[in-house]
């Protein structure tokens, strides 16, 4: 489906990374990358214990702030060449510093550098504390996010392993993002079912859900999600490559948008995924039947719930009528 220009609200950064662009920078550092890629250069894995495995060991190269800086520029001229005009990228302390304040500004300044040399897409940064990595860990990667909130980093949210620990465990994190301004997102309702996105509605203040596919399976939940307009960064081929659901054709994007759930579309890890902006369009008009009137009411949508300043907003919800 030709559709331009796109939003897209939920990307990670490393998870971006070009399969070429990870080969030619572990050919440069002379790190042995045996048995992560396909006969066709792709990334190769089975299962999502393989695909942990293949992530751990692509992104192992990535190692400087100029290695953080090229990174950037290649994942946004992928994101530019699908017609994507304006992104949200997942960034971690974690993998840039250790959570260290001083190495994560020079971190940032190098992502920020590679971000600058991308003409034609708009980047922002959500800093994305390790559920996994517990709430202490957490605490540092948001004050890492308040001190460096501005016009660039704009989001604050957390990635990892949702059935672990509870979403309260995280509140003193998120609410210290909430004072420095930052728009507030979690992933839940993925592998965690609908109580991960309820639990996190409850105690982390978001506005928005990432994945949140799961709440369908309890109708006073999606009515919560309605009434609340809590948006969700859908990742429908994320979602079926690691099993969620079994194929495209009974993902619920379209139930849940029937329903009046804000939804928009990402691709999460999209060379771990097979998948881009453009193939998620064509599996949408495929199997939903989505033309161009649903395409730019999903992208009205990513505009309104974006974590930007209104001028920016304005700006995107022009190009979309245009």
């Amino acid at each position: 489906m030709t559709f331009n220009p796109k939003i897209e609200l939920h990307l990670h950064l490393e998870g971006a990374a070009p399969p070429d662009f990870i080969r030619r920078l572990g050919g440069e550092k002379r790190v042995a990358l045996d048995g992560i890629f396909d006969l066709d250069g792709s990334y190769k894995y089975k299962d999502f214990q393989g695909f942990l495995n293949v992530y751990e060991a692509a992104t192992k190269v990535l190692e400087t702030p100029e290695d953080f800086a090229r990174l950037t520029q290649a994942v946004l001229e992928q994101s530019r060449d699908q017609g994507v005009i304006y992104t949200e990228v997942f960034l971690s302390p974690d993998f840039c510093g250790g959570r260290d304040l001083g190495a994560w500004h020079e971190y940032l300044a190098a992502i920020q550098e590679g971000a600058n040399s991308v003409q034609g897409i708009e980047m922002r940064g959500i800093i994305t504390c390790i559920r996994h990595f517990g709430p202490d860990k957490a605490r540092e990667t948001a004050r890492c996010a308040a001190e460096t909130a501005g016009r660039f980093i704009t989001g604050f949210g957390m990635g990892g392993n949702e059935t672990l620990g509870k979403a309260a465990d995280f509140g003193w994190a998120f609410d210290c993002a909430a004072e420095a301004g930052l728009g507030l997102t979690s992933h839940a309702g993925e592998f965690g079912g609908p109580e991960s996105v309820r639990d996190t509605l409850d105690h982390l203040n978001v506005t928005r859900i990432g994945h949140g596919v799961r709440s369908i399976e309890d109708a006073a939940l999606v009515r919560r999600l309605v009434e609340e307009q809590i948006t969700l960064e859908v990742c429908p081929g994320s979602n079926v490559v690691l099993g969620v659901y079994k194929n495209f054709a009974v993902h619920p994007i379209e139930k849940l948008m029937s329903d009046g759930v804000n939804v928009t579309v990402s691709t999460d890890d999209p060379p771990f995924f097979h998948t881009s902006m453009r193939d998620e369009y064509d599996a949408l008009q495929h199997n939903f039947g989505w033309g161009e009137d649903h395409f730019r009411a999903l992208n009205q949508t990513a505009a309104r719930a974006a974590f930007c300043d209104d001028e920016t907003r304005a700006a995107l919800l022009s190009k979309l009528e245009a």
